[in-house]
């Protein structure tokens, strides 16, 4: 399933991006990262990911100074489907 991760650098990205950079991303095994994205305000300080996983618990708090929200998302396709309305658009 996939679920769509905000994360949120309770002081600054700076010790996250760095730490990433030096180790990876260091997912917990099952949790798979499709993609990101970076709030482009200036702070970058608010990350977008989508991410899949069939156990959400795997999500539970890092050692980062991150807070997080986890949303589980739907393609438009799927979420028309279960609304039984047609959907031919990408």
């Amino acid at each position: 399933m996939r679920h769509m991760v905000v994360e949120t650098y309770t002081s600054s990205p700076e010790p996250v991006y760095r730490r990433a950079a030096e180790r990876g991303r260091m997912l917990r095994d099952g949790l798979r990262h499709v993609d990101r994205w970076i709030l482009d305000d200036g702070a970058h300080d608010r990350c977008f990911q989508l991410m899949e996983t069939d156990e959400a618990r795997l999500f539970a708090a890092s050692s980062d100074p991150v807070s997080f929200e986890v949303h589980p998302a739907l393609g438009l396709g799927e979420a028309a489907a279960r609304l039984e309305i047609g959907w031919g658009g990408a």
